[in-house]
């Protein structure tokens, strides 16, 4: 199968990855072209824009940044919907806000070509092995011709309903993991004056009932960064964070729900982004919380 790839950040390139292991065809367009050189040079195809990219190809992904970054890529003068994309799929894994995955459709309806959404929860290195999970949005059968290749790229493909219902359910399974960033800070910040180890100490608490898959994964970094050596490698910025925080708290207030603690806990990195930390990794959050916490409020 020919697939293009638009948007080659660290999701991108280990999708890519995976699916030039498969024996698939694989074309790439990204803004900043130099990010598709380890593609490249492992068989892709760089294309010069979003619509060559789409009429090269039988299935186009998107990973992009944000809904602003979607409107270019798909409508702008040399966008994915600019050319001859009659009965092109275009699946979006792009995490935005439920509106948005609607508009989109229409957009491509309109040439004749198909959109679904299929925001995934996992990060790198599940990409790399075909082991994400798939929040899928759509028709039912737009979605049956396209699971094959889903397939390939998750261990879970569940289609949640109609578009929409995909970002709806990505936001959903985030949430809760981003609070949790302000509960460790908070864990960590009762145990401070004991002195004991940062990595014992998660390892601990990744070891316990409350410990969720997250700190197992990510638990050697985290308490790296609780040693003040900090890596310049940023997995998820606290920008990204706080984007998909307003976005569930949006959501809910469209349809009449309450997210109290997301509330609480997005006030919380919204402090710590004025500090500088906005672009830095998640796992700066508990240190900057550390810093922040051990001198009362007056």
């Amino acid at each position: 199968m020919k697939i293009g790839i638009a948007g080659i950040g660290k999701m991108g390139h280990a999708i890519g990855t995976r699916l030039l292991g498969l024996g698939h065809s694989v074309s790439v367009w990204n803004r900043t072209a130099d990010k598709t050189t380890g593609l490249v040079n492992a068989g892709a195809h760089l294309t010069a824009t979003p619509k060559l990219l789409a009429e090269s190809v039988d299935v186009v992904l998107t990973l992009l940044t944000n809904e602003a970054a979607l409107d270019d890529v798909y409508s702008g003068p040399d966008g994915l919907l600019s050319g001859e994309v009659s009965q092109k799929i275009f699946i979006d894994m792009s995490t935005v806000k439920p509106a948005k995955p609607k508009e989109m459709a229409l957009r491509a309806n309109a040439v004749g070509a198909v959109y679904l959404e299929c925001p995934v929860g996992g990060s790198v290195g599940p990409a790399k092995e075909g082991k994400l999970l798939g929040f899928v949005g759509g028709h039912s059968a737009d979605v049956e011709k396209i699971k094959p290749l889903l397939d390939q790229l998750c261990k879970r493909v569940e289609h949640v309903g109609s578009h929409g219902a995909g970002s709806t359910v990505k936001l959903a399974v985030n949430l809760p993991l981003m609070v949790y960033w302000q509960t460790l800070g908070e864990s960590l910040s009762l145990v401070e004056p004991l002195g004991i180890d940062p990595g014992r100490m998660i390892d601990i608490l990744s070891d316990s009932s409350g410990g969720p898959n997250m700190l197992k994964v990510r638990g050697a970094m985290i308490a790296q960064t609780l040693q003040q050596k900090k890596s310049e490698q940023v997995t998820v910025s606290v920008s990204t964070m706080r984007k998909d925080m307003r976005a569930m708290l949006d959501q809910a207030e469209a349809t009449q729900r309450q997210l109290p603690l997301t509330a609480l806990a997005l006030a919380q990195f919204n402090a710590a982004a004025q500090t500088g930390l906005d672009e830095k990794d998640c796992t700066e959050l508990p240190v900057w919380w550390l810093a922040k916490g051990s001198h009362p409020t007056p």
